[in-house]
């Protein structure tokens, strides 16, 4: 049966069935060969979105789309280009940077994508960045929407691990500034080579005028993270009622401090945010239907089996897991590999003495390296769609940058202090 389940899947992968879509028919096909009622597709989907945590999801997807429109994207770029826009490269480590603030805010990669991408891929290509490139800069930064918390995949995967969704927040943020970091650098030198991104020498006096201006500006925009994380981290409040602060948050500022926001804008963003939680949920429930079908089968234990007996090392695991999630992450959405995964992954990991935390920012790391992936990338396919381009047009400069992703994933994957070190000493 599970030999049908994966075959019917990648069938109608192939005949670009939506993802949603996918997992329940191959699901039905397989329910229907073991002879298990229809009914169990019912009451699993339902048992999969009656869940307090994921309701976090809606309210995350509502608070990034009032935050966009409201003018706190705008000031974080403004920040963000105070701080590192005045050298040669600059204007690219923008758009990382702002990738790390916005993160903070919306816990989507997409969403990140679309928000920076729009102001940003214009910008660089008036100085002279390649618009591939410029896009590549995009697509590939927006993974950190994924990484840095609050994530939705962090949420999802905290609840089919049973991890707790607090801790893997803590353990994202140094993971996400490495990549950051190392993302800017790349940027930085690439500019230098090819010398574009030409900027006006200022002084030392004007960029801390600049920055404490466009500080002052972002101010409110920079305290959202802070109040979220913050209440979180100190027990004020449980990562579900931190996204509906968040929404509460957004709003006021946007109405009533930047006054970007207007009320006929409320419906709107409002059906665009349930339209995009829609597609999610529906992926999540179909998807716990697939990944129930595989626990009846026995497939975690018998993966469990398999892998022990091929090495009983830890580091060839994590190699081999690695090597699995990013050809995963090619062709399946994020949220449907890690419903799927998870629960046969993390046991396994657990056996083989790798923290459950740290394990998950592996998976999630390594997923969302798959949002800049070809052929499925939903941040590819964003960013072109900003950019005008084709997808073909980016790979050339999107390889280097997959180049920088998999270094980091490597240094995630193997120095565990920098998942596990923050959550040590917070909690």
């Amino acid at each position: 049966m599970v030999q049908v389940l994966f075959i019917g899947l990648l069938v109608l992968f192939m005949l670009s069935v939506p993802i949603a879509i996918s997992l329940g028919m191959s699901s039905v096909i397989a329910l229907n060969m073991k002879d298990l009622p229809l009914s169990v597709l019912a009451q699993n989907t339902f048992e999969a979105l009656d869940s307090f945590t994921l309701l976090a999801i809606p309210f995350f997807i509502l608070a990034g789309n009032l935050m966009q429109t409201g003018g706190i994207a705008k000031r974080l770029i403004g920040l963000a280009n105070a701080l590192v826009g005045w050298f040669r490269g600059g204007l690219g480590s923008v758009a990382v940077l702002t990738s790390m603030f916005f993160a903070t805010l919306s816990g989507s990669s997409s969403a990140t994508t679309a928000a920076i991408g729009s102001s940003l891929i214009p910008e660089m290509t008036k100085k002279k960045y390649p618009k591939p490139f410029a896009t590549a800069i995009t697509a590939s930064s927006g993974e950190l929407g994924a990484i840095i918390p609050p994530s939705i995949p962090m949420i999802v995967y905290g609840l089919v691990a049973n991890v707790s969704v607090g801790s893997l927040f803590i353990a994202g943020i140094l993971p996400g500034i490495f990549i950051g970091i190392t993302l800017m650098i790349t940027v930085i030198v690439i500019a230098r080579i090819k010398k574009f991104d030409e900027v006006e020498v200022i002084t030392v006096g004007e960029w801390a005028r600049n920055l404490w201006s466009a500080f002052r500006q972002s101010l409110f925009a920079m305290l959202m993270p802070i109040i979220i994380l913050g209440g979180i981290y100190f027990g004020f409040f449980t990562p579900t009622e931190a996204a509906v602060v968040a929404v509460f948050y957004s709003l006021i500022i946007g109405l009533f401090v930047y006054k970007e926001l207007k009320w006929k804008d409320i419906i709107p963003i409002f059906t665009k945010s349930a339209i995009s939680t829609s597609i999610i949920l529906v992926i999540v429930a179909f998807a716990s239907v697939f990944a129930y079908i595989l626990t009846i089968e026995q497939v975690p234990h018998k993966l469990s089996e398999l892998v022990i007996s091929l090495s009983d090392s830890p580091l060839v695991f994590l190699l081999l897991t690695n090597v699995f999630l990013l050809i995963t992450g090619m062709f399946i959405e994020t949220l449907a590999a890690i419903i799927i995964l998870g629960p046969i992954l993390a046991p396994v990991a657990v056996i083989y003495g790798i923290d459950p935390i740290h394990f998950g920012m592996i998976m999630i790391v390594n997923l969302a390296i798959g949002m800049v992936t070809p052929p499925l990338g939903v941040n590819l396919f964003v960013a072109c769609e900003i950019a005008g381009l084709r997808i073909d047009q980016l790979i050339r400069p999107v390889l280097i940058f997959l180049a920088v992703l998999v270094f980091d994933l490597i240094i995630i994957s193997y120095w565990a202090p920098l998942s596990t070190w923050l959550p040590s000493i917070i909690n």
